[in-house]
């Protein structure tokens, strides 16, 4: 293993040196930046190599590197940047990393009142505890819907695949039906084309238009590239527009369409290859 840097999350190695110490009672220069030899140029990320395997997404997965939670061949990981093959002993909480399935996409229409979380602290419903009276497989969320919101969520079991799709680096536009309180001006949705500043975050371009006004409340169209926390709602609030309904219908190339609240569709794997570009490349040179 090979190519040791440092984790961009923030710690506290020292808390870490102490904790690991008590329970562990292990030497940490022996084992918190442990030297691997390999043979095999093949190697990944060891937090990426966690997300394949479906185990969890790699923002969790460096969680767990940083927590003293993971062990390459015996010996403990405080570091992220970590290299692995295929030949190294990878173990997760003290179990054998589970070996890589199929990567497979799912579509799934939220509904409101559930939070996108593995644990609730306060017991509120999640939409994995819903997802497990459906299919004994286990999940992992590409971003997020807040409780009050509902829609199309994509749902992975592969936690790389999730990281790089939520990435506004994708390009892909995220499209929401929203319902508003209040008599909406067309000149405020077009402020929104060249991005918006709300409480010191910057947001980017946002495309917006007024579907109808009915009565005291309107239905808009949004679309938006980055989705960050909670955008639609701060942005609109920002406006002046208070927002009492949120249905993301697209993500990306991928569309709710008919799939009813609650239910969830996977997506075939020719679709899923072509969408994102897995697709065997055409030989220009046939003729």
């Amino acid at each position: 293993v090979t190519g040791v840097q440092t984790c961009a999350l923030p710690i506290l190695i020292q808390n870490y040196e102490n904790n690991l110490q008590k329970k562990y009672n292990l030497k940490l220069s022996e084992n918190m930046k442990p030297e691997f030899e390999s043979s095999n140029t093949n190697t990944n990320r060891i937090a990426k190599v966690i997300a394949r395997s479906g185990l969890c997404s790699r923002r969790e997965a460096e969680r767990l590197i940083i927590s003293g939670n993971v062990k390459v061949n015996n010996k403990i990981l405080l570091e992220c940047g970590v290299n692995v093959t295929s030949k190294d002993q990878i173990e997760v909480n003290n179990q054998p990393l589970p070996s890589k399935v199929a990567t497979k996409l799912w579509l799934y229409n939220k509904q409101r009142g559930y939070l996108v979380t593995n644990n609730d602290p306060e017991g509120r419903p999640t939409i994995f505890d819903h997802l497990k009276e459906k299919l004994d497989t286990r999940f992992i969320s590409v971003g997020r819907l807040d409780m009050d919101s509902e829609g199309l969520l994509l749902l992975t079991n592969d936690g790389d695949l999730a990281r790089k799709l939520e990435l506004p680096s994708t390009g892909w536009l995220r499209k929401y039906r929203v319902r508003v309180h209040g008599y909406v001006i067309k000149k405020d949705l077009e402020l929104l084309k060249n991005g918006v500043t709300v409480d010191g975050i910057r947001y980017g371009k946002i495309d917006a238009k007024l579907d109808k006004q009915q009565g005291s409340n309107a239905w808009l169209t949004l679309g938006i590239r980055e989705g960050k926390n909670r955008e639609v709602r701060r942005v609109m609030s920002h406006l002046g527009y208070n927002v009492n309904r949120l249905i993301r219908v697209s993500f990306g190339p991928f569309q709710i369409k008919n799939l009813a609240s609650g239910e969830i569709e996977e997506v075939k794997n020719k679709i899923l290859k072509d969408q994102l570009g897995f697709s065997k490349p055409k030989n220009k040179n046939r003729k």
